[in-house]
């Protein structure tokens, strides 16, 4: 006989009763009677800080005044815990679990989540692309973009330079060269929108035009290949990721156009733009040197304090790969 408490769920009211089992059957007997099938009650789950309860059917409860008791008697009966319960109360299995989530959350970072979002890059309608990269053109031009100082015959004469060439591969999107003065110095980057933002600061450390198309070249691949979009899309499912767990989805949209200051390129991306770059190049009859000319020039930025926005791997390696397909 297994004393306790006895409440039938109407009430707040506690009955003293004893409970005892007989022919698969859990009797109570006290000041409120009733029988059960073993099969029919759940009992609820060990734990070191709550009592264990047996629950009927029909929502009732009873709680036993010694847990051992509880515990010896279920065993006695043949109960088990589940199996999800025996696995919470093993830590070799708990931590397994943990190790085995914590791989699969990286795994689908890694290549889940970049193949997810070229899927939706590609999906995306123009139209959106446009209203996101004009949104992150805005931010840019309050927090680290000024006018252009570079004289406008100069500028023209890049632009014109540029649309002159053809692009290496079919399908090329339009786009729009715009031309900034930087507060972080030497840059380029393109904007789903279409816009190839190049600031004076690199128009003058570069040697040449030629060096200046290669830039554009460059830049134009990404564009093509749609790696900002591609980016901003896992960056935002990160963040609403992150908001599902924390909440603040207003700081997740507020963010987006901040996001993009903060991207990294994968390095199949840089690979993509390098060689859409030496492609567009060698078509239009321009030396692959002046694609060098533009790694040396940022290897010395590399090499100092200054960067060529975070959007961009070390140069050393570029210039070498450069040589390898250049076979010098």
């Amino acid at each position: 006989m297994l004393a306790g408490r006895y409440f039938d769920g109407r009430t707040s009211r506690a009955h003293r009763v004893q409970l005892s089992v007989q022919d698969n059957t859990a009797v109570l007997e006290g000041e409120a009677e009733r029988a059960c099938p073993l099969d029919a009650l759940r009992v609820s789950e060990r734990s070191s800080h709550a009592a264990r309860k047996v629950t009927f059917p029909d929502g009732a409860t009873f709680e036993p005044e010694d847990q051992n008791a509880l515990n010896l008697l279920l065993a006695q009966t043949g109960f088990q815990d589940g199996a999800v319960v025996t696995a919470q109360r093993s830590w070799s299995m708990v931590l397994g679990s943990m190790a085995a989530i914590v791989a699969v959350l990286a795994l689908g970072y890694m290549y889940l989540l970049p193949a997810l979002a070229d899927h939706v890059a590609q999906a995306l309608p123009a139209s959106a692309e446009r209203q996101l990269g004009n949104g992150v053109l805005e931010f840019f031009d309050r927090k680290m973009l000024a006018p252009s100082e570079l004289p406008l015959p100069r500028q023209q004469r890049i632009a014109t330079a540029f649309a002159g060439l053809h692009a290496p591969h079919e399908g090329a999107p339009p786009y729009r060269l715009l031309f900034r003065k930087s507060h972080i110095g030497p840059n380029a980057f393109a904007l789903p929108s279409g816009d190839i933002v190049m600031t004076d600061e690199l128009v003058e450390l570069l040697p040449d035009d030629g060096a200046v198309m290669a830039v554009l070249a460059h830049e134009l691949g990404h564009l093509h290949r749609r790696h900002m979009t591609r980016r901003l899309i896992q960056g935002s499912a990160v963040a609403a990721a992150s908001t599902l767990l924390f909440g603040d989805v207003n700081a997740m949209v507020s963010g987006l156009p901040a996001l993009a200051l903060d991207l990294h390129y994968s390095r199949d991306a840089e690979t993509e733009a390098d060689d859409y770059a030496a492609d567009m190049l060698v078509d239009n009859g321009i030396s692959l040197s002046s694609l060098e000319q533009v790694f040396t020039a940022l290897e010395k930025l590399d090499k100092g304090s200054v960067s060529y926005l975070s959007t961009h791997p070390a140069s050393a390696e570029r210039l070498a790969r450069l040589h390898a397909r250049r076979g010098t």
